[in-house]
């Protein structure tokens, strides 16, 4: 399977980069703005991708494939040029390309307005807004073969490959645990069209996916 990862030198996109090219039937186009960062392995095919860039750009960046999984972030720097626009961007010319299937890292309560509204929001409202309206372009904008996962906060401890998916029995994701997921998620037709709740659980990744309704 061709299967572009953008952001792919992120905290989360690195290790999906890995994990995708440890299966040598798989092609992997890692994009991020530093291509030496990518991680190298005999089947991952870096290129230079900015987010900040005009979609046509963007078209003559983005590779031929079978797939892209969205991970990408500014790390709340730049919401409304990456996690906003950046992803709108994207989706837009993949559609060009000719790509059919669509995995976009998103968060918990991306879809839940109230979350970022009221007299006490989130914390993370202004990065919830940003993902809220990524997440609409994709889901009522485009005809891909989608899938978003929403995530818990995300934390730097190993991954025990143990997770819950389709609702939330921790309030914490290992990295690790989230970009398995993800690349199991790309190649699991099963998902497509649903919204993944996810934390770290006691179910192993390929027998959560089962499960889900």
């Amino acid at each position: 399977m061709k299967i572009i990862v953008i952001g792919a030198t992120g905290r989360v996109g690195a290790q999906v980069v890995t994990k995708l090219a440890s299966d040598k039937e798989n092609e992997v186009f890692a994009g991020a703005r530093t291509p030496e960062n990518v991680p190298n392995a005999s089947n991952v095919k870096a290129f230079k991708i900015d987010l900040h860039d005009t979609k046509d750009t963007i078209l003559s960046e983005l590779p031929d494939a079978d797939a892209l999984i969205f991970t990408a972030g500014s790390g709340g720097k730049d919401l409304l040029q990456v996690d906003l626009n950046g992803a709108v961007k994207v989706m837009i010319e993949a559609a060009k390309k000719g790509i059919d299937r669509f995995v976009m890292l998103s968060s918990r309560d991306s879809l839940t307005p109230d979350s970022f509204s009221g007299p006490n929001p989130s914390p993370l409202a202004n990065y919830l807004i940003a993902k809220h309206f990524a997440d609409l372009w994709l889901i009522k904008a485009t005809n891909f073969d989608y899938t978003i996962l929403q995530p818990t906060a995300l934390t730097e401890k190993p991954g025990s490959g143990k997770v819950t998916l389709g609702s939330y029995s921790s309030n914490e994701n290992s990295i690790s645990n989230v970009a398995a997921v993800l690349a199991a998620i790309v190649q699991d037709d099963s998902t497509i069209g649903k919204i993944i709740e996810m934390s770290d659980g006691d179910m192993a990744v390929d027998d959560a996916l089962k499960n889900l309704i």
